[in-house]
């Protein structure tokens, strides 16, 4: 059983799971199970380069990122758990636990954070009747996203990046991953708000 279980391993999903992953220092995430399935075949940085995203080096090009990123995430956090060459097929809730299944495998998990990208070929069974039409693309586009309010779908279930309804810069996604990865801790810190920061100080 994880304590969340992040889908999607590009920009939003990973930066969700290096935030919660860092946050384990922390006594009330200490004991918790984090894990990412990192599908990454569909990412749109599979075809980007990067000249105006903070904090990334100029002509950074976005297939060698993906692969840096997942290596970054098992170096420094080894705690997250990542799975890789899969595909989430189904999610099913039950009396608050949610049931993910895949091409190959299935997990249980008391939430979910679903980092993939906005395209109409979305087909999660379980997740459909969440989707609308992407409020920040152009129609011509048939983008979508899935209904929520500050991230969150319904209870135990949150969306990042562009299928949260942002729109398509590395910087906001990362960000996006980021905020829910926080919300999820102020939820394990019995509502008090909460962040993870690393310093040179301490």
């Amino acid at each position: 059983m994880f304590d969340v279980l992040i889908i999607g391993g590009g920009v939003s999903g990973i930066s969700c799971a290096l935030i919660l992953g860092s946050a384990q220092k922390k006594a009330f995430a200490a004991d918790k199970k984090i894990g990412i399935i990192a599908h990454q075949k569909a990412s749109s940085l599979q075809d980007a380069i990067f000249h105006n995203a903070y904090g990334i080096p100029n002509g950074k090009l976005g297939s060698d990122l993906l692969i840096e990123s997942t290596e970054h995430l098992a170096e420094i956090y080894p705690q997250v758990i990542q799975i890789e060459d899969e595909k989430v097929l189904k999610v099913e809730e039950q009396d608050g636990n949610f049931t993910i299944t895949t091409n190959k495998n299935s997990y249980t998990s008391k939430a979910i954070v679903v980092g993939i990208g906005s395209s109409n070929l979305f087909s999660i069974e379980g997740l459909m009747h969440y989707v609308e039409p992407h409020h920040k693309s152009l129609p011509e586009k048939n983008r979508i996203q899935l209904k929520n309010t500050d991230h969150k779908v319904a209870e135990g279930i949150y969306v990042c990046g562009t299928l949260a309804g942002h729109r398509s810069q590395l910087s906001i996604a990362a960000g996006s991953g980021a905020a829910v990865a926080t919300d999820i801790l102020v939820l394990w810190n019995n509502g008090v708000e909460t962040h993870s920061h690393d310093s040179i100080r301490k």
